[in-house]
């Protein structure tokens, strides 16, 4: 399936690949969703609630987390449900140590799963498989986030589905169809 599809091919390719997401070793979207709760209930994260999301997300650089002082790690989450605009939230998030974007876009994703997606070179490779984006891509910042979360956010409306989701199906379709290595 390269290039754009139509709504209920859409929805259809979502609801297969999100149902695949669970085969994958991708974020669990239950662990993020206790991680949501616990953000949105205390308002900010800790440095060993951040530890654990990184641990989630990138087993080999979660260390560098706990380089962040714990008030920094307070400060940085509080603030960051403050912040307007994607750009500036995934910018402070990754200001702390061991959140590149695809780290801090799992802190989004847990914080508001309708709005936001955990992103990756795998989400970036689906998109652009399906027309949405041009170019491949290996590493993220603020501004890729940016450029990925619209058309995630355009699939979610036309589907009904949540940002968070459609990011779990476009993890899964390239597991599916990639043909060799990541990078």
């Amino acid at each position: 399936m390269d290039g754009p599809i139509d709504g209920n091919q859409l929805e259809e390719f979502v609801a297969e690949n999100l149902d695949r997401y669970g085969e994958t070793q991708g974020v669990l979207p239950d662990r993020l969703d206790e991680f949501g709760t616990l953000y949105r209930e205390q308002g900010h994260l800790t440095r060993e609630q951040l530890y654990e999301i990184a641990y989630e997300s990138s087993t080999r650089s979660a260390y560098h987390v706990e380089r962040n002082p714990g008030d920094r790690c307070r400060e940085v989450t509080e603030n960051a449900r403050r912040v307007d605009g994607d750009f500036s939230t995934i910018q402070l998030l990754t200001g702390l140590y061991g959140f590149k974007a695809p780290t801090a876009s799992c802190v989004l994703a847990a914080l508001d799963p309708d709005r936001h997606a955990v992103v990756d070179t795998r989400v970036w490779a689906s998109l652009e498989r399906l027309g949405y984006l041009e170019g491949p891509k290996e590493s993220f910042d603020a501004d890729d986030y940016v450029t990925m979360i619209d058309p995630i956010r355009d699939i979610a409306a036309e589907t009904g589905y949540t940002a968070a989701e459609v990011g779990y199906a476009l993890f899964a379709y390239d597991i599916e169809v990639r043909d060799g290595t990541l990078h």
